[in-house]
């Protein structure tokens, strides 16, 4: 088991964890830097997140499913996601995910990835809501729920204010960022943080409320291609 792998899992997983959202309960033990053997456990208890992670291990013949090359190829972005199969994917999930009514996976044999933004956009049932009412919690849920990139402008304690870019509905449909604006985010609960620091001027990676680590530029670049190709292909009512 990789606990470089195990930590990566943890600053990106711990946020929708402590929101009740996805995993098993006791999330502060997900901020436990020094308990990774017990983090790898609980990580097989996210079976959305899990499930890609084994495709991705065993498309790449990578034994360990927490291998950090597999885990920052889901949330971040990598080289183990060209060449994946996107119907062997499907498939795959329709085995994992038998059962689960929503979203437009299914159909998704052409352009189905094993990273989060696939699983936001396509796979959980917000975006077609977003499609077919406008209802405006599924954009706040869908701004959320994604991997995001922002810009630390100041830190006091455990909170950090972060420029960013939201999710709006495009004027022609689909989705668009917003121009950038400034929100209050957490990086530390009560002095237990996977993070040793942060200031201003870092490039950092959000998740809900969280941030989740810091990021090159080329991470970023990433994260905003892949989400950008499940935008136009989310239509709003207006559109």
């Amino acid at each position: 088991m990789s606990a470089e792998g195990a930590l990566m899992f943890a600053r990106y997983a711990y946020p929708p964890n402590a929101l009740g959202y996805c995993g098993p309960a006791g999330a502060e033990a997900m901020l436990r830097g020094d308990a990774t053997a017990d983090i790898a456990r609980r990580a097989r208890r996210f079976e959305g997140a899990w499930s890609y992670l084994e495709f991705l291990a065993s498309s790449a013949g990578i034994p360990d499913p927490l291998d950090a090359r597999v885990v920052e190829a889901y949330w971040v972005g990598g080289d183990l996601l060209a060449g994946v199969s996107s119907t062997a994917l499907v498939e795959f999930l329709a085995t994992r995910f038998a059962g689960q009514s929503g979203g437009t996976w299914q159909s998704a044999t052409d352009r189905a990835l094993p990273h989060h933004t696939f699983q936001v956009f396509e796979v959980y049932p917000w975006a077609g809501l977003l499609a077919t009412t406008g209802h405006p919690q599924a954009l706040s849920v869908l701004d959320q729920c994604r991997i995001r990139t922002g810009v630390v402008t100041a830190v006091s304690g455990e909170t950090a204010t972060v420029e960013s870019r939201p999710l709006l509905a495009g004027p022609a449909g689909g989705l668009v960022p917003g121009a950038p604006h400034r929100e209050t985010v957490r990086w530390s609960v009560e002095g237990w943080s996977l993070l040793p620091g942060l200031s201003a001027g870092d490039r950092v990676a959000l998740h809900w409320n969280w941030v989740c680590d810091t990021i090159t530029a080329d991470q970023a670049a990433r994260i905003e291609t892949l989400e950008a190709r499940y935008h136009s292909s989310l239509r709003t009512p207006s559109a």
